[in-house]
């Protein structure tokens, strides 16, 4: 297949272009601004030209920095206006793709304690959920124009290369890691591979459209996951994060992305027969941070 990236530098971009350019596919690296820029409203629609799916990552790092109103305006705009740019695109082609899988995240659900979560489970409130559900609403027009559209809700995504992992092993190594507020939040996560594995079953299965939620079948509470992440380390994890701590270091962003709790579980990954290699968070850790 010819498969259109954007976002291909990121984290996940590059993981994914890996996978698929060793899995025999043709990858067209949608680069800003020669390919495409949201900015400025502009695509160079040759570059889609023959494309049989676009995967559409690109968005500001929603973790780079505190929330202020700047901030914000950037989170929010880079991934509705980008994503409404690529959708819009679409209808002034000729040879459409038959496939959007489009970047979404499970703040989707907002704050919502030990409650099970699927797809089609209610959005909750806050910046988070809104920015999503403007997010997955600014594709309706692939929908309109015959395309598939796919929604991947994601959580917190696990490497020893980048994200969320990578920030948290420093304190963690010096024996100060611990949990975080009450440590009784659900943190969902996915393993890198399993996840470029999903968007990869994901442009493939074409019954799957809509929201899929591609986290891990075994979410656990920010305690489980800080003692297992202790044990894999051989380090104690006896420094806990108050709440009020975190949030004057990260501001709102600390409710949404450390306190906020999403139980969540993919359901139309698990009824598609997708295979996940890490269901095991310590098995996971441990093969990662060998």
């Amino acid at each position: 297949m010819r498969i259109a990236v954007t976002g291909s530098t990121g984290l996940i971009g590059s993981a994914l272009v890996t996978m698929l350019t060793n899995g025999g596919h043709e990858v067209v690296r949608m680069r800003r601004p020669a390919e495409w820029d949201p900015d400025a409203g502009t695509v160079n629609a040759s570059v889609l030209n023959g494309v049989d799916a676009v995967v559409h990552l690109a968005g500001e790092n929603i973790a780079a920095g505190r929330w202020t109103a700047t901030r914000k305006t950037r989170i929010r705009d880079s991934r509705v206006k980008g994503t409404k740019l690529i959708a819009e695109t679409f209808g002034k082609m000729g040879k459409r793709p038959q496939v959007l899988v489009s970047a979404s995240a499970i703040g989707y659900y907002g704050d919502r304690g030990a409650e099970v979560l699927r797809e089609d489970s209610s959005p909750g409130h806050g910046f988070l959920a809104d920015v999503c559900r403007q997010w997955e609403a600014a594709t309706d027009t692939a929908t309109r124009n015959g395309i598939r559209v796919v929604h991947l809700r994601t959580g917190i995504v696990l490497s020893e290369k980048g994200g969320a992992l990578k920030q948290m092993l420093l304190p963690f190594k010096i024996g100060l890691g611990g949990r975080i507020g009450s440590g009784d939040q659900y943190w969902s996560w996915i393993l890198l591979d399993d996840l470029t594995s999903a968007i990869v079953h994901c442009i493939q299965a074409s019954g799957l459209h809509g929201a899929v939620n591609t986290v891990s079948p075994s979410p656990v509470t920010n305690l489980e996951f800080t003692k297992v992440l202790g044990r894999v380390l051989s380090r104690p994890t006896i420094f806990p994060l108050p709440a009020f701590a975190a949030r004057f270091a990260f501001g709102e962003m600390a409710d949404a992305l450390l306190l906020a709790s999403a139980r969540v579980e993919p359901t139309k990954l698990l009824a598609s027969r997708f295979i996940f290699r890490h269901k095991d968070l310590e098995a996971a850790l441990r093969e990662i941070l060998r």
